[in-house]
């Protein structure tokens, strides 16, 4: 099996309503919170190229998308999913590394958030530079929250004032951010070299 993930092109936009279609049956089968999305949204983020997507031959194996918000000062790795077949192989891994780094390419100054109910995803989050924070350190773009709406647990959410829900707040630093504290660290390093 050999399986790429690339960015994705327009011509990737056939793929949009299987991509649906394995949100939808992903969140029958988790129970847990997983927001509805609707193939004509999720081809606007294939046809802009905010999206990667893997595939075994022409045959979906996964995808991921980036949404801005706040006037690009924050970014959202969202939509990620497996198709069963190729799940516990690295490939959401793969998917959540080549996303992260097409949104600090495309968006340099933005942080970078997910909020998650799975383990799985939190483990690869913070392999990446993500960490834990409260919901008030995210976009507070009305937008944003009304993507949650279609969630089975929004009311958890409306009724917390959206300060938790079932869902795991992340945030990485920006692509601006890592390359001053690189720095930084780089100089205080050979700084006390003797």
């Amino acid at each position: 099996m050999s399986i790429s993930i690339v960015i994705c092109q327009p011509e990737h936009a056939s793929y949009a309503e299987d991509i649906c279609r394995n949100y939808s049956e992903s969140a029958k089968a988790r129970g847990t919170g997983i927001a509805e999305r609707k193939p004509e949204y999720v081809r606007t983020k294939i046809e802009s190229g905010n999206a990667v997507i893997a595939l075994d031959g022409d045959q979906l194996a996964g995808f991921c998308y980036i949404e801005t918000w706040s006037h690009h000062r924050y970014v959202a790795n969202s939509g990620l999913i497996i198709v069963p077949e190729y799940r516990r192989m690295g490939l959401a891994r793969r998917l959540k590394q080549a996303v992260f780094k097409l949104s600090r390419d495309k968006y340099p100054q933005a942080r970078v958030f997910g909020i998650t109910t799975s383990l799985a995803v939190m483990k690869i989050n913070s392999s990446l530079g993500y960490h834990p924070v409260t919901f008030s350190e995210l976009t507070q773009d009305e937008a944003f929250w009304q993507g949650c709406r279609s969630c089975p647990n929004y009311d958890i959410l409306e009724r917390n004032n959206r300060q938790m829900c079932l869902c795991t707040a992340m945030l990485a630093p920006s692509k601006e951010e890592s390359m001053k504290h690189d720095l930084t660290n780089l100089i205080v390093t050979q700084h006390e070299q003797p």
